[in-house]
């Protein structure tokens, strides 16, 4: 039978037994250390996590901005408290002292205003962090509020102080008289530095959020102008004149126009940029419209998709797109040429000149039928007709969208003989004067009573002083420029095509639509009648007047739908007594 026995290992038998046993011991503290450093982190792990779940995806319980308490708000309900709150504070004006002088800054003027959105980013960025979440548990943070500051809108408003308390700089520039160049020389001034008053004026406004106001003292300093006056000579004396040596020649594609000097120099001027460097500036928009008449060589107009009535029906025709010269592109374009002593053409920059009414938009516009139509009579071939006839054909085919406003004024602008406008008389403080388009009245006239039975909006119409006998008493509309004006709205979700005719006695106009409503009129019969004077007048200007009665008449628009009246509207009119002139 074996005997087996286990033998001490060689690092045992090296060791006395009495070091065995402090191994032994020593060994179970480390043992305990370990499991008790485990278990700390576990509780500590599931506590975070616990933490972390009771401070959820809003902001931390506890954070307050300016004393506004947003914790454990959403996001969004955060900015909207953020906003009720502190917004009244943020709209305060700021108090400050200038060179000694008290000052008050509007801080929206200034560009200033409370970021709630990125104050609350700001709460919700480090809500995990170990930090965040001890002080949603077991007390409360402080967030500092978030400033959006407009550069461009501060310096603005600190250059409106300037302007009362320190010394403006007047920047030097080269301008012309006729073609020739003179100098404006530059001068130094003194006011706020934009930079240095930012940080100052800023921790006023966070302090005004926090409802705790102060008045930061802000001192003047000298302020240079960009360029000094030997280089505001030096341009006046060479690039400046080359600018207006020879004209400049605007092209696209193979078209030209030669624009003279005496032409650009009223719109041309060389003044330094940011960096101090003086160069050429043209005011594009006004040179643009300066040369409006000679740019319309190189343009093309856009065309609007119109409806051709054939056969009873309105026929779309497509709207094709055009090109003008960019105005604002214009300017710098132009401002490189001028630099040039020869070689002075420029490709005149273009955009995509877009019509009115689209192909697209006119297919939904519900266009498909007569909703009104309304026709006035007058004798053959007086002056006036020419302008009868001449503003229905400018207007003829002309859509007015859904929701626009159609002015008369507006559209067509003031009459002139250069669109075949003509003198004729027309009624000017109770009295027949000739003007220009004069007659033009009965347009308006038969327009209002088509916008009247089109059961369409009417915003503005002023009836003739005198009652003139072959309008319809109470529905007439007269219209001079710029004042009085006749406007209708298109209240409608449909548009409405203009379609006018006329003979050598009588005048049209008929609207295309979806039709909405059928009209009744009613008059009341003529009340407060009033006889007229005779007077005699003389000179050359005189025009007779015939004399008629004055009254007043009620006239009502009936709305009906599917034969039951759905409303009414009440138009009243006085007419002034006219008095009967004979011109010696």
């Amino acid at each position: 039978m074996a005997v087996h026995t286990t033998r001490p290992s060689s690092e045992d038998t090296a060791k006395p037994p009495a070091a065995r046993i402090v191994l032994a011991v020593r060994s179970r503290p480390r043992r305990a250390l370990i499991l008790s450093v485990a278990a700390l982190v576990i509780v500590t792990v599931a506590g975070y996590g616990g933490a972390v779940a009771y401070t959820g995806d809003d902001v931390p319980r506890g954070t307050e901005v300016s004393g506004v308490d947003i914790g454990g708000l959403s996001e969004r309900s955060a900015v909207a408290r953020l906003d009720r709150r502190l917004g009244p504070r943020a709209a305060q004006p700021l108090h400050l002292r200038v060179q000694g002088r008290d000052v008050t800054l509007d801080p929206a003027k200034a560009g200033l205003s409370l970021d709630s959105r990125a104050t609350v980013d700001a709460a919700l960025e480090d809500r995990f962090r170990f930090t965040s979440v001890f002080s949603a548990v077991f007390g409360g943070r402080e967030i500092t509020p978030q400033v959006r500051m407009d550069e461009t809108r501060f310096t603005a408003a600190l250059g409106q102080i300037d302007k009362r308390i320190g010394t403006p700089v007047r920047e030097g520039a080269v301008k012309f008289r006729g073609t020739t160049p003179e100098t404006v020389l530059p001068q130094p001034g003194a006011g706020l530095d934009a930079r240095a008053a930012a940080a100052p004026i800023k921790a006023a406004f966070l302090a005004a959020l926090k409802g705790k106001p102060t008045t930061p003292e802000l001192r003047t300093s000298p302020l240079r102008p960009k360029a000094d006056a030997d280089e505001i000579r030096r341009v006046a004396a060479g690039p400046a004149r080359v600018a207006v040596s020879g004209p400049v020649t605007l092209a696209v594609d193979g078209k030209r126009i030669t624009v003279e000097p005496r032409s650009f120099a009223p719109h041309l001027v060389f003044a330094p940029d940011g960096s101090g460097k003086v160069s050429p500036r043209v005011d594009g928009p006004g040179l643009a419209r300066n040369l409006k008449t000679r740019l319309r060589a190189l343009e093309r107009p856009a065309r609007d998709a119109e409806f051709k009535v054939r056969s009873g029906r309105p026929r779309l025709v497509p709207s094709v797109d055009g090109r003008r010269v960019d105005s604002r592109a214009f300017g710098d374009a132009f401002a490189g040429a001028v630099l040039r002593p020869q070689g002075r053409e420029v490709t005149a920059p273009m955009t995509v000149d877009r019509p009115r009414v689209t192909t697209d938009a006119a297919r939904t516009m519900g266009i498909k039928q007569k909703i009104s139509s309304f026709t006035t009579r007058h004798p053959c071939c007086a002056p006036r007709v020419k302008n009868i006839h001449t503003i229905a054909e400018i207007l003829d085919g002309y859509i007015v969208r859904p929701g626009e406003t159609f002015s008369l004024n507006g559209i067509v602008g003031k009459r002139d003989k250069a669109r075949g406008f003509v003198e004729a008389p027309m009624i000017l403080n109770g009295r027949y004067v000739d003007d220009v388009g004069g007659g033009i009245s009965q347009f308006a006239t038969t327009m209002f009573n088509a916008v009247f039975f089109g059961g369409l909006q009417d915003v503005q119409h002023t009836p003739h002083s005198y009652y003139i006998s072959r309008y319809p008493a109470g529905r007439e509309s007269t219209v001079s420029f710029p004042q009085p004006d006749f406007r209708w709205r298109n209240d409608s979700p449909y548009g409405v095509l203009v379609d006018t005719a006329y003979t050598d006695t009588s005048l049209t106009v008929s609207f295309w639509s979806t039709k909405r409503y059928d009209i009744e009129s009613k008059s009341s019969e003529k009340y407060a009648i009033k006889s007229f004077e005779s007077e005699t007048e003389s000179g050359p200007k005189c025009i007779p007047m015939p004399g008629a009665e004055g009254f007043k008449i009620d006239v009502w628009r009936i709305f009906r739908q599917n034969g039951k009246e759905v409303r009414r509207q009440k138009f009243h009119t006085t007419y002034e007594a006219e008095p009967r002139v004979t011109c010696r």
